[in-house]
């Protein structure tokens, strides 16, 4: 049995006004999933971006300006939505507070591509 401290897990900037835990991934013995949360400063959140696997996307606290292809809906706390495979989507925080907000990805590894060339594709590997 493998416990995680959250406590104990780093928040890592992964953008400017965006702080990212990582909760559950191949670095801590998933073989399945990816978990993590974020912590968005008002204005800030993801760009539009895809991965090959399916998202859930749940508000903890704030509210989330939230995107499937060109479909838009406003998320608060207590609210989540599921991304299907392949399909572009981001969020932004439209409050006024900090968004906090979980995600889920069925696979182990994080990857995104992102719209912007600005972001560079990101893959989350254990270290």
């Amino acid at each position: 049995m493998r416990i995680v401290d959250l406590g104990q897990q780093q928040r890592e900037e992964w953008r400017a006004g965006v702080r990212t835990r990582m909760k559950a991934s191949a670095a801590n013995s998933a073989t399945q999933l990816c978990m993590f949360e974020q912590w968005c400063d008002p204005g800030h959140g993801a760009p539009s971006h895809l991965h090959a696997v399916e998202e859930v996307l749940c508000v903890r606290e704030g509210q989330a300006d939230v995107w499937i292809d060109d479909e838009h809906v406003t998320l608060t706390s207590g609210q989540l939505v599921i991304v299907p495979p392949g399909h572009k989507h981001g969020f932004s925080n439209n409050g006024k507070a900090v968004l906090h907000i979980e995600s889920t990805l069925a696979a182990p590894v994080f990857e995104a591509a992102y719209d912007d060339k600005r972001e560079s594709p990101r893959r989350w590997l254990p270290g």
